[in-house]
């Protein structure tokens, strides 16, 4: 593998085939030549890459619990701050904090902790790999899980359909923290997630990234997939990219035909109860939903 490449994570960890996460943290790692210190919140990138007693990490890591990630970047700031006091760490010298959480670690049982660091306005990068449910513990439902989808505390059968509430607007949670940069990318378009990062690195204070990251184990795909689903997210406006700077909202991919939801749907196991009698209501609902996010978004765009 290249050597830039693994600069930071190293090859040889227990990542699933098929899944994107090496990628999200390898394209956003490589968007900076500054030192990094890396946090890692429990999930399946805590689990895969430090599998004792060996690591994958080849840059300073933490490893934090579910809860604490947004404290623990919170504790690597102020203790970079007091140093610079100290003249222990020379003026002018970056140090980038980087955060890496799942979606339970974020939306959920993380949230009061990222809350706080946000709002505190300390200095650090948060990315939030979006799986959309809680994967490293089993599959079970998160508040980033969309309706319809089945999962092991949602499960579908002959009365239910999957996950009954709409997905958490994480987003715009964290844009009310007064940041002056989000974004919202995805694991199938590098591109997108690195031009993200580099502007996130080149600013002060608290900066957030939520990428999609599709999982084979409970979305139930070919473990080949993963890139085209992920597209498929996006150019159904599943899972739009855009990105928030100064206030300002701006699309970064869009088309004047997006395909229909069903397309994304039908890429995945645990949507195909979906596909049986009544289950075009729910689909339909989904539709409707992604209908209305996509004009709020576009509304504002033009505010």
């Amino acid at each position: 593998m290249n050597e830039k490449l693994t600069k930071h994570l190293a090859p040889g960890h227990s990542t699933c085939a098929g899944c994107g996460i090496p990628a999200i943290v390898r394209t956003v790692l490589g968007a900076t030549d500054d030192p990094v210190i890396v946090v890692s919140v429990t999930g399946c990138l805590e689990v895969t890459s430090t599998l004792y007693p060996y690591s994958a990490w080849k840059v300073p890591y933490i490893h934090s619990a579910f809860e604490n990630g947004g404290a623990t970047a919170a504790g690597i700031d102020g203790a970079i701050k007091a140093l610079r006091k100290r003249n222990k760490i020379p003026a002018g010298k970056k140090i980038q904090v980087v955060v890496f959480a799942g979606d339970g670690g974020t939306y959920d049982i993380g949230l009061q902790s990222l809350s706080g660091a946000l709002e505190r306005q300390h200095d650090f990068l948060y990315v939030c790999y979006d799986n959309e449910a809680y994967m490293n513990t089993g599959g079970q439902r998160s508040g980033a899980t969309p309706r319809g989808a089945d999962t092991e505390t949602t499960p579908a059968g002959k009365k239910s359909f999957g996950k009954l509430e709409k997905r958490k607007d994480l987003m715009s949670i964290v844009i009310a923290h007064h940041l002056k940069y989000a974004a919202q990318t995805n694991v199938a378009y590098l591109a997108d997630l690195k031009m993200k990062a580099k502007k996130a690195f080149a600013l002060d204070g608290p900066r957030f990234l939520l990428v999609l990251q599709p999982c084979t184990n409970l979305w139930k795909y070919p473990t080949s997939e993963y890139v085209r689903i992920g597209k498929m997210a996006t150019e159904t406006n599943f899972w739009p990219l855009w990105e928030y700077f100064d206030g300002k909202y701006k699309i970064n991919w869009a088309t004047e035909n997006p395909k229909p939801i069903e397309d994304f749907l039908k890429t995945q196991g645990r949507f195909k109860h979906l596909f049986r009698p009544s289950g075009e209501k729910v689909i339909a609902e989904m539709q409707k939903e992604v209908n209305e996010e996509w004009k709020r978004l576009v509304n504002l765009v033009q505010i």
